[in-house]
């Protein structure tokens, strides 16, 4: 089991903030949710991360997380908005899909969740995605380059297909003949 951090210790009165999470191929994401959080101090270590910091009301936040696998710490970012704590750690094993957050399968706390709105199945992925990018790459710089005219429109002159009408009267009462020469 990891250590705990001896420079962050654990405030007596200290609650978790909520901790959504996802997975990419390369890193992963951890989102503190902090309400204008104050005084943060972060520690990321390959095989753990600690959050302690304050919030709006002067709650003790702390947050110690015992990670799955290890991380590059000095690969990693941390960045502090008005309403979330946001780390990108990266991934010591890249294309490796992470089962959970933590370490202990059997740990499962209550204020750890995974962000569904972020979250991507790039396990099974195949290059497709690639290959459409790259497909529109090419036609991007394929209309940077080629100077071509308006498109044409020979097509428009073509009234003889079945959904096509012929007015045969201007007066108010007009009769429309259909392409067969049926009136309608």
């Amino acid at each position: 089991m990891a250590m705990l951090p001896k420079n962050l210790s654990r405030p007596e009165d200290s609650q978790p903030a909520r901790t959504l999470w996802f997975d990419r191929k390369k890193y992963l994401n951890i989102s503190f949710q902090v309400q204008n959080p104050k005084d943060v101090q972060i520690d990321i270590q390959e095989t753990y991360v600690v959050l302690s910091c304050k919030d709006v009301d002067d709650n003790n936040i702390y947050n110690y997380i015992a990670l799955y696998d290890k991380v590059n710490k000095y690969d990693s970012q941390e960045k502090v908005f008005d309403r979330t704590i946001t780390i990108m750690l990266r991934k010591s094993k890249e294309n490796v899909a992470w089962p959970r957050l933590q370490k202990d399968p059997d740990l499962k706390p209550n204020w750890i969740a995974v962000d569904f709105d972020n979250w991507r199945d790039w396990e099974n992925e195949e290059d497709e995605g690639m290959a459409e990018y790259e497909q529109y790459l090419d036609m991007i710089q394929d209309l940077g380059t080629k100077k071509v005219g308006p498109p044409a429109m020979d097509d428009l002159d073509d009234l003889t297909t079945e959904s096509s009408y012929i007015l045969v009267s201007d007066s108010p009462t007009c009769l429309l003949e259909n392409s067969s020469g049926d009136l309608i």
